[in-house]
Formats: C-alpha cells, sequence, structure tokens
C-alpha cells in the first residue's frame, strides 16, 4: 500500500480541503471560491504567520501572466468577506503597510495518509468514522465518533500467556483458525454497529420549523462592477417569490436594503432582522453570463442549512431565480399548496432587458425624493415598452405616481387618476397580484374618499399575501383616519411585526397610537424608533406634532425645526412648524412662515391644506376654512386626516366644517 499525503487545513471554522479544492466550513458547508482567490487563500495559508510581499503572491497565483495590483486587492477583498472579516477586523488576513499580507489566525495541518485499500478515514463501515484503528499483542481496539461517545470495542487475549511456555503442534492450527475468526467475527460485529449508528444518525431530526427568513442584497465579487439595483432586486424578486406563502414571514425589502453593505456581516444582520434564517448571495457578471453564489443561514448558530452556485446566462437569471427559490422552499422544508406552488416559481416578464429596468425602477422609487420617484417611473415605462405583459412593472408605476401624491411633490388630481389607471392595467393581465390591490385600496382611501372599496381591496391584498406588510400598513392607516382606532392598532402592531426595521411602518404605528388617544405609548415607539436611525424626518415630524397637542411648544418648535432641515424640501414639517408657532403665541414668526410657505408655492405644489393649517393655529377660522374647500375641490390626500386630527378642534362645530364631513361621507 502506497502512502500518499492530502494536504487539509484547518483555521477557525473553516477547513480548506487541496484535494478538492474547496474552502469548507466545520458544519460542512461549502463555499464556492473561483480558482485564483482559491490559489490565493491558500498560499496564504500555507506561509501562515509570515509577511508575504505582494510581488511574492503576485507571481505565485499568476505565475505566467502579468497582471496589475488590483486582481490581488480584489482577491484579497472576496476572501476577507467570505471569511467573515467585518470592516477593520483581521482575524485571517492583516494588511502590512508597505509591504503586503499576513495570515495570522492559528493553522493546523492535517496530513491524511491514504492507501488503495482505505480511501476515507472510514476504517470499517461507511457511517462508522472510525478514529483509531490498533492492532496490538493485547488488543484490537476501533474508537468511533459516531454520536454514542467514547464507544470501545476491545478483543483480549490475543496473545500467548506465558512467553515461554511453547504450544502443542496440534494445537497450532486451530488456535491459528480461532485467531482469524475471531478477527473476522468483530469486523463482522463492528460492521453491523457501524451501519446500527450510520441508520440512527441518518434518521430525520425533529426540530422547530423556521418561521422568519430574510434575504439580504446579492454581493457582487468584482467590486468595480457593482450595480446596487441588481444587488437589491435579486433579493426583491427572491423576497417576491418566498414571501407567497402562509408558512413563513419574509421580510420586505425595505427592511433589509439597509444591509447592502460590501462588509455587512450576514449574521449580524439576521439578528438585528429578528429572523430564524437568512438567505445571501453574491454574483458576478461578464460579458453574457452570470454567475450567483447563495446560501442560507441559521442565525441562532450559524448553521448552513443549504449552498449552491449557478453558472447561466443573463438572459436565463430567471432560471437562477427559480432554482434558489425551490431549493431554500426545501431546505425550510415547508410545505406549499396549489397556488402558492405557482407563486414561488413565477416570474412576471420573460424578458431580460425589461426585468433589468424594472429593477432600476424599484430601486430610485425607494428613494422617495421627487427626483428619483420621477426615474423610477421612466425606468418603469420602458420596462413596459418592452413587454406589454409586464403586470409588476404597472403596480410599480402606479405606486410611484402615488407616493407622489403623499409627498406633496404633485396634485393629487394629477397623479392619482394615474395610479388608479396603472393599477386595473395591472389587475386585467394578473388579476391576482397584491401590490396593484394595495394601491387601488391607497386611491379609494386617499383620493375617492370611498372607504368601503377602500377596505374591500386591502382585505383582498391580505387575503392574497396575508404576510405583506405594506397591505397591513394601508389597512391600519384607513382604519385609523376612520376613527377604527382598536382595530387601527392592531394592525399596525401587524405591519411592523411583519417589518420590524421599516422607519414609516414604526412611525405610522405611532401615529395610530397618538389618534387612539394612546400618547405615552406613541412617545415610546417613535423613541424606539430613533434609535434605528436617528435622521429619518418624519419621525421629528410626527413627534412635534405630539409636542404640539400637549403644550410643550419649545420642545415641539425643537423637533419640527429639525424635520425640516432633514427633510430636503417636504412641505409638511413647514406647515407644522407654522402651526406649532401661531399656538404658542408667536404669531410674528408663525405669519412669517407662511409667507414662506406661499413664496414656495409660486414655485412648485403646495397643498391648500397646508395653508388652512397656520390660518387655524392663528385662530382665523374663516381663512382656515376657505382653504379647506379648496382642498376638497382638489381632492388633496391630506384632508382624510380631518376627522382624527385634534387640531380642527377648534372649528370643529362650525357649519362649514360639519358639510364638509359630510361629503365626504366622515359622518
Amino acid at each position: 500500500m502506497k502512502q500518499s499525503q492530502t494536504h487539509s487545513y484547518e483555521f477557525g471554522d473553516f477547513r480548506l480541503d487541496t484535494s478538492k479544492r474547496l474552502l469548507l466550513q466545520r458544519d460542512g458547508g461549502q463555499i464556492p471560491l473561483t480558482p485564483k482567490v482559491f490559489d490565493t487563500l491558500l498560499y496564504l495559508v500555507e506561509h501562515a504567520g509570515k509577511i508575504i510581499e505582494k510581488d511574492e503572491l503576485m507571481s505565485a497565483i499568476w505565475a505566467d501572466t502579468i497582471v496589475e495590483e488590483n486582481n490581488l486587492s480584489q482577491n484579497i477583498s472576496i476572501l476577507r468577506r467570505v471569511l467573515g472579516e467585518k470592516r477593520g477586523e483581521h482575524r485571517f488576513i492583516a494588511t502590512i503597510p508597505g509591504h503586503g499580507f499576513k495570515f495570522v489566525a492559528e493553522v493546523s495541518d492535517l496530513s491524511v495518509p491514504t492507501s488503495g485499500f482505505l480511501s476515507e478515514p472510514s476504517a470499517v463501515a461507511d457511517g462508522l468514522n472510525a478514529k483509531e484503528l490498533q492492532i496490538s499483542n493485547d488488543k484490537l481496539q476501533i474508537e468511533n465518533q459516531s454520536g454514542i461517545s467514547n464507544l470501545k470495542l476491545e478483543i483480549p487475549d490475543l496473545k500467548l500467556k506465558n512467553k515461554d511456555q511453547k504450544p502443542k503442534t496440534e494445537n497450532r492450527n486451530t488456535k491459528r483458525f480461532g485467531f482469524v475468526a475471531l478477527i473476522v467475527s468483530s469486523v463482522l460485529a463492528l460492521g453491523y454497529l457501524g451501519f446500527y449508528l450510520w441508520r440512527e444518525n441518518t434518521k430525520p431530526i425533529a426540530r422547530a420549523p423556521i418561521k422568519t427568513v430574510a434575504v439580504l442584497p446579492f454581493k457582487p465579487l468584482v467590486l468595480e462592477n457593482r450595480d446596487e439595483a441588481w444587488e437589491m432586486g435579486m433579493a426583491d424578486t427572491l423576497i417576491s417569490r418566498l414571501g407567497g406563502n402562509r408558512e413563513i414571514v419574509v421580510r420586505p425589502l425595505s427592511s433589509v436594503r439597509k444591509y447592502g453593505n460590501l462588509e455587512q456581516d450576514a449574521l449580524t444582520a439576521g439578528h438585528a432582522l429578528d429572523v430564524e434564517a437568512l438567505l445571501d448571495g453574491s454574483f458576478q457578471r461578464w460579458g453574457d453570463k452570470i454567475r450567483v453564489n447563495a446560501r442560507l443561514i441559521k442565525v441562532a448558530d450559524g448553521t448552513l442549512l443549504w449552498t449552491g452556485t449557478f453558472d447561466e446566462k443573463f438572459t436565463d437569471v430567471f432560471v437562477v431565480q427559480d432554482a434558489i427559490s425551490n431549493r431554500v422552499a426545501s431546505a425550510l422544508e415547508f410545505q406549499l399548496g396549489g397556488d402558492e406552488k405557482n407563486g414561488i416559481g413565477k416570474s412576471y416578464t420573460k424578458n431580460a432587458e425589461a426585468y433589468d429596468l424594472y429593477l432600476r425602477g424599484r430601486y430610485y422609487a425607494f428613494k422617495i425624493t421627487e427626483p428619483e420617484i420621477r426615474k423610477a417611473i421612466a425606468f418603469y415605462g420602458q420596462a413596459i415598452e418592452l413587454d406589454l405583459t409586464y403586470a409588476l412593472a404597472y403596480a410599480g408605476m402606479a405606486d410611484a405616481y402615488r407616493t407622489l401624491a403623499i409627498t406633496t411633490h404633485a396634485p393629487s388630481k394629477e397623479v392619482c387618476p394615474q395610479a388608479k389607471s396603472l393599477a386595473l392595467q395591472a389587475l386585467e393581465i394578473d388579476a391576482n397580484l397584491t401590490e396593484a390591490h394595495i394601491v387601488l385600496g391607497w386611491i379609494a382611501f386617499w383620493y375617492e374618499w370611498d372607504w368601503n372599496a377602500a377596505e374591500s381591496e386591502l382585505k383582498r391584498a391580505i387575503e392574497l399575501a396575508p404576510n405583506n406588510s405594506d397591505a397591513h400598513r394601508a389597512y391600519a392607516h384607513l382604519l385609523s383616519n376612520s376613527g377604527r382606532h382598536t382595530e387601527a392598532v392592531a394592525m399596525g402592531r401587524r405591519a411592523r411585526e411583519l417589518d420590524p426595521l421599516s422607519l414609516i411602518t414604526n412611525a405610522l404605528e405611532g401615529q395610530f397610537l397618538f389618534y387612539a388617544g394612546r400618547t405615552n405609548e406613541a412617545i415610546a415607539r417613535y423613541d424606539k424608533t430613533l434609535e434605528i436611525e436617528p435622521n429619518f424626518w418624519v419621525l421629528h415630524n410626527h413627534l412635534g406634532r405630539v409636542y404640539t397637542h400637549q403644550g410643550r411648544y419649545t420642545e415641539a418648535i425643537t423637533a419640527l425645526t429639525k424635520a425640516k432641515e432633514l427633510s430636503a424640501g417636504s412641505t409638511e414639517p413647514i406647515t407644522q412648524l407654522g402651526y406649532a408657532l401661531a399656538k404658542s403665541g408667536n404669531r410674528e414668526k408663525a405669519q412669517a412662515t407662511l409667507a414662506d410657505l406661499k413664496s414656495l408655492a409660486a414655485k412648485r405644489h403646495v397643498p391648500a391644506y397646508n395653508f388652512a393649517m397656520i390660518y387655524n393655529g392663528l385662530g382665523e377660522k374663516e381663512e382656515a376654512l376657505n382653504y379647506l374647500e379648496k382642498s376638497f375641490e382638489e381632492r388633496e390626500v391630506q384632508l382624510t386626516f380631518i376627522k382624527v386630527d385634534t387640531r380642527w378642534d377648534d372649528i370643529r362645530v362650525e357649519s362649514r366644517f360639519v358639510d364638509l364631513m359630510r361629503r365626504m361621507k366622515l359622518q
């Protein structure tokens, strides 16, 4: 038996197998590496503890090729990412300024002797995993690590009891036969034991089903080719596919998009998102090809539940998404109904270029500012031009127009009818498209003031996607503005549970609590949300609203001034600030704010409702009611708050106000 050496190196939670050229995790998971990245890691590991000059490393990896130093830097960056090093951390690879790199983790060199008979460390039977096979004059001993600790089988008395005692000739063959028989029977016994242990160890282990999952933005392997729209979009598509079932909750893009940093630690993100499992991955595009690496991790202990690598043409990216979605569903072991099975493999377009344009639309729509929303609308339109049956693109454009109304960037009369038309076109293509039903619910609520139709659409959206946070948030908003506060608070809480890191969802839950008269709980929710993001202007705007109601005018003015500074030009905090100044008795500054708002209205859209609010604060009732009438004529979104907004209490008994409530069907 000719002996050979197969090197295997262990460091941290990893093992580097040189024969199979694999980087493995201790739990058996594989981390795919390109050949040159693997060679870079191997060279560093083989020279662990030594400073490797950059030139030496480049010569070793690219022996017959002249490359730039940037190639090496990319490889090092990829290795740091796959090994889980955070920014500024050097648990494995340290940069030595002016020289090169040093592998600083402790490395164990495991050399496994192999032969033509035993190619694996299993000595007797596959599954026994023998640790030691030892034959001595005293005993045959096999130790195993198959789940029964310290298992040993000893066969004693194999040597002659007295060295000086010569055996009788007639017994020599008999004893030799007995010795061989004993060895054979022992091996057979061990084989049976090995099979038993293997069978026991391969029985399914009962485990609690995973109910919450997050999909992180996919990261590029080559930094120069970074495409944030595609990174977010790949995650968004998988979220949509996996989230269309009733057994698991998949965090929406609004929660995970903040974890798109290239140095982001997956498990840290998983804990922050409060999920049990996390899917993340990387991709590399070259020419018309794409390689996608994906892995599913159990957040509690870092166990790798599944990993896979996919190489396809970019035009076949949908095949990759199908494969990942189905493999994740299988790994999580959740059962899908007929409609859900169709949903998990559903592609809303087969046109890769249209899909790419849709992803860019989604990317810009999330930025909320008017220029970015307008960009999103343009990208959605281009996607539709390439595929007239792309229902998701119609729904995306509809939602973008709807957003322009609530952010006061465009008149409701201009954008809400467009949003409704696009949502209806989406439903003509796909009657069960949740996103389109949500938009129709918003339009019926905000623009048409058809409370029953709005409720019907939003209930339908929740029925189609029971774990969709956007649907729950919209329905909670409708319930709150209609005065159904107990239901609104419960629905708002559910929306936040489904999307715990969404800033707008958290802020609106605070608003629902405030309108329900639970002011202290509202402030507590705002404070908790500020811990997530202290510079979210909507939160400061809401806090200013609460402080004004409480008569804490100094704190209110401070909060609203900060909201104004952070909002990038929104008229909402300007309006709130004018009202707070007026109620605090500072009429001069309130009137100056009103003048600023009128000056702004000459350049851009400012809702009539905003002027009505400041006049209301100044106690000028008739002027306030005049502007409310204009707001009604323009069917402004903001007018839907008049039933619950306590700032109108001073004029709530006025006949013109009562008639306005009646015409809006809020009485």
